[in-house]
């Protein structure tokens, strides 16, 4: 054999060798994107940044779909997950749930099937369940608010909390809370309920405080939009003795008002932007475009946002 003839022979068997391995080629991905409906300006900016993802990552990726679902409670949003899997047929799924238990075992059902998961923010009450997390930093999110309100009150006062949603990331945040006014003997904590980060839930339970209790030196409101029905709870109960009304995420009206100085009881927030979903999106489709996988979780930093750092977390443009 000559060494054309050689050559030739050669490009054929390596030819034939790669033909064998279809394997190597990128696989389509079929990616759900599972998430509650916008019903309040959080969700909003969450449903916002999805939609976002969708429009920029499949401009980009040819071999990528992504199909959206919007949940207005936990059991439509199971539902939709099992149409998701069935009938959409998706390999790769991120889901925002609407509740940690109630989502736990529907998730696992999908992961059954070999669809690659990712959890964002509100964690299943049993990681098994998922591949990777991804989620702002809810023990910042509880501790920052805790020290600044400790500090600002001198170490002595009385303050209540408003919960959100029964989920890890709420357990997350009123640990960390907890975990900071421990170290605060002089600071009662007189009542923390949930108000389901709504803002008319959030005046009722505000009303119910200010009946009860005589002196608040503090609101924890625990997110922006229950901020607003704190603030109107006050209103109308013609109440001045609270100092620091906290709320948290980084809603561009507060974080206006941070800029302002528009009201003495709001100065401070701190940072949870809702674009950590068009992250978890992206990470997770370019991940399985490459048939890779994520770590196993990954935490975005939450940060406290004063007036001297609030023009940087201000996006006016922004549905929240």
């Amino acid at each position: 054999m000559n060494l054309i003839t050689r050559r030739i022979a050669l490009t054929a068997i390596a030819a034939a060798s790669f033909a064998a391995f279809p394997a190597l080629a990128a696989e389509k991905v079929n990616l759900g994107v599972s998430i509650p409906a916008a019903t309040h300006s959080f969700m909003g900016g969450i449903n916002y940044w999805a939609n976002q993802a969708k429009k920029d990552l499949e401009k980009e990726h040819k071999d990528l779909k992504i199909t959206i679902k919007t949940a207005a409670n936990a059991p439509e949003q199971a539902n939709q997950l099992q149409d998701l899997s069935t009938v959409t047929k998706i390999n790769a799924l991120v889901i925002f749930p609407f509740e940690s238990a109630a989502l736990t075992k529907p998730v696992a059902q999908v992961k059954a099937k070999g669809t690659y998961v990712t959890v964002v923010d509100r964690g299943l009450t049993d990681t098994s369940a998922q591949d990777a997390y991804v989620a702002g930093d809810n023990t910042a999110f509880g501790k920052i608010p805790a020290e600044y309100i400790a500090k600002k009150l001198n170490g002595k006062g009385n303050v209540v909390a408003l919960r959100g949603i029964a989920t890890t990331l709420d357990n997350e945040r009123m640990d960390a809370f907890n975990g900071v006014l421990k170290n605060y003997p002089d600071i009662k904590l007189l009542d923390a309920k949930y108000a389901n980060w709504n803002r008319d839930d959030a005046f009722k339970v505000t009303q119910d405080y200010l009946t009860r209790f005589k002196n608040i030196d503090a609101i924890w409101a625990a997110d922006d939009d229950m901020a607003v029905g704190v603030l109107k709870a006050i209103e109308q109960a013609k109440r001045d003795d609270i100092k620091i009304i906290f709320g948290g995420a980084g809603a561009k009206g507060m974080v206006k008002t941070i800029i302002d100085g528009k009201d003495k009881r709001i100065d401070a927030d701190v940072s949870y932007s809702p674009k950590f979903i068009y992250d978890a999106i992206k990470l997770t489709a370019e991940a399985r475009l490459k048939g890779e996988k994520l770590p196993a979780t990954t935490i975005i930093p939450s940060v406290l946002i004063t007036k001297e750092n609030a023009k940087d977390f201000y996006h006016p443009n922004s549905p929240f």
